[in-house]
């Protein structure tokens, strides 16, 4: 991977994109430190146990802590990570948008610009909640003799607040789009790298302190640190998994030529969808516990409601796994055409050995594919899931410890680093192909 980027270094045009990419995230670094006119969080954070295993350290540890200190980008890329969502959804049940989607680069274009619209209204609605949410918790300013603002102060503070973080998180989604043009690609997967890995720091101090306690917090901490080296391994071994489908191509004689006769393969990935079941089953599950900001209810239902959403509740893990699963066929459902991807090989005289052309060679990858799809799920639902078990395990021994920079975290960056790679290498190829004349 380091050689990669030496190499990639060494190429100008690759060097002043990474150069752009880094300046793109040391503007979004810069940001998440700006602090909101009328929000007053104090050092310690807005959360006041950084080690509890909760929905509000989850959205801390995705927005770098910008969510612990109500700072400009507070709300990060989630907004726009839950209109891609909503969109991609509504472009299987809604045929004008599925017809869009058909279209090609321009169709693209205007889902591209829904989307955007999308993320600003969801920002709008995030940042209400937030703002309700801290106002609660008396994180905003006050007047000289202490009270709340009234009257139209109180509506200027309101509105100034919520429209800072709307504007916040609308500028994250620019600069990830920046990167898409500009810099190395992958723009809205590198923002949550760089907000993940500004979280690591804090990581190391949290088992720093948990050994200083002694006693079983050694075997604890080193189990913990053991699993997180074996959950990498276990995601680069997954995500270079695949499975191929042998093909055979008749041959053919094309005037003077003969074409075909050769055998070779096609290789689908076991992960096919890489880290977007993770990414979007825990935006999905971040809305309740966004609702529950607006409301504050005393209500026995909807407390207990509202906590089956929280991550270390039984329940929570049970819709993590499901909703990965289907964000998993889902994903595998956009990305793959068993239909078109059988006619393909027609087309090209191939035929899969011991399967009949035509619809048995596309009901055979559709098998193919499901299966592929249950195991590539299940994997990403394992890494997901441990560390939620494992605080629930520690807590029932009266020895908590939070992976705060658990399953989710870990598959995000190395997905995100291996995904980065691959770009630049295909790019490298790019630069370097001499062409046919050589």
């Amino acid at each position: 991977m380091l050689q990669t980027f030496v190499n990639a270094w060494k190429i100008a045009d690759l060097r002043k994109k990474i150069i752009y990419t880094a300046f793109i995230i040391l503007i979004f670094r810069i940001g998440a430190a700006i602090p909101v006119p009328f929000v007053d969080i104090s050092t310690n954070g807005l959360i006041s146990d950084q080690n509890a295993n909760n929905f509000l350290t989850y959205l801390s540890m995705m927005t770098g802590n910008a969510f612990n200190y109500g700072t400009l980008f507070a709300m990060s890329i989630t907004p726009y990570i839950n209109a891609s969502i909503i969109i991609q959804l509504l472009t299987v049940a809604i045929p004008a948008l599925e017809k869009l989607a058909k279209e090609g680069e321009e169709g693209r274009k205007k889902i591209a610009t829904i989307t955007r619209c999308t993320t600003v209204i969801l920002a709008l609605m995030q940042s209400t909640a937030y703002f309700f949410y801290i106002r609660s918790q008396g994180f905003l300013v006050t007047d000289a003799n202490g009270a709340r603002y009234t009257g139209f102060w109180a509506v200027f503070q309101a509105i100034t607040i919520i429209l800072c973080y709307t504007a916040g998180s609308t500028f994250i989604m620019w600069l990830g789009e920046q990167i898409n043009e500009k810099g190395i690609g992958n723009g809205i997967s590198i923002i949550l790298f760089a907000g993940i890995v500004s979280r690591l720091p804090t990581t190391v101090y949290m088992f720093y302190e948990l050994i200083s306690k002694g006693g079983p917090y050694y075997a604890i901490v080193a189990i913990a640190v053991i699993s997180l080296l074996l959950m990498v391994a276990f995601i680069v071994w997954m995500d270079n998994a695949e499975r191929r489908i042998p093909v055979q191509y008749a041959k053919r004689v094309v005037g003077r030529k003969m074409y075909g006769g050769q055998n070779t393969h096609m290789p689908i990935k076991v992960n096919m969808c890489g880290v977007l079941p993770i990414i979007f089953a825990s935006s999905i599950l971040s809305l309740p516990p966004t609702i529950n900001m607006f409301v504050q209810t005393e209500s026995k239902f909807w407390t207990g409601f509202f906590g089956i959403f929280d991550q270390g509740h039984w329940a929570y893990a049970i819709m993590y796994f499901v909703l990965i699963i289907f964000f998993a066929y889902f994903y595998s459902a956009i990305q793959y055409n068993p239909i078109e991807m059988a006619n393909n090989i027609r087309k090209n005289s191939g035929a899969v050995p011991g399967i009949r052309p035509g619809k048995p060679t596309s009901d055979y990858i559709t098998k193919v594919l499901s299966r592929l799809t249950l195991v590539g799920a299940l994997l990403l639902s394992v890494v997901a899931l441990y560390p939620i078990l494992f605080s629930q395990i520690t807590t029932a021994a009266k020895h908590p410890v939070n992976l705060s920079i658990g399953g989710t975290s870990i598959i995000i960056l190395v997905g995100v680093a291996l995904e980065t790679v691959k770009q630049l290498e295909s790019q490298m190829m790019m630069r370097h192909y001499k062409g046919f004349l050589d």
